[in-house]
């Protein structure tokens, strides 16, 4: 059994007891979350699609941790200006658990 689901604006497919890192979320660490915006669903034999997202089903899921990524190193220069730029970025995510996906 698995499930497509949208999490902050991005697309992920689930499975039961998955654990998977999605964008920063608004939740504390120990939290239930539910997902409501399940875009398609199988059960093994029958796939149910939705227009665009499937109203009877959602996702439930334990937020396990809040990380940072590796820096990545952005750098910007200008040959023969003498302009250099380094500028550094961490994203940050949200680890999850997936605790069930409820269909109707």
């Amino acid at each position: 059994m698995y499930a497509i689901v949208n999490i902050a604006g991005k697309q992920f497919k689930v499975t039961e007891e998955q654990k998977l890192f999605v964008p920063l979320l608004d939740q504390e660490v120990g939290s239930t979350v539910e997902f409501p915006n399940v875009m398609l669903y199988s059960n093994g034999e029958k796939v149910e699609i939705g227009t665009p997202t499937l109203d009877a089903h959602k996702v439930t899921a334990t937020v396990l941790d809040h990380i940072k990524d590796e820096k990545v190193l952005v750098i910007k220069k200008k040959r023969r200006k003498g302009y250099r730029k380094l500028n550094g970025h961490r994203q940050q995510y949200t680890q999850i658990e997936v605790k069930s996906i409820e269909a109707a």
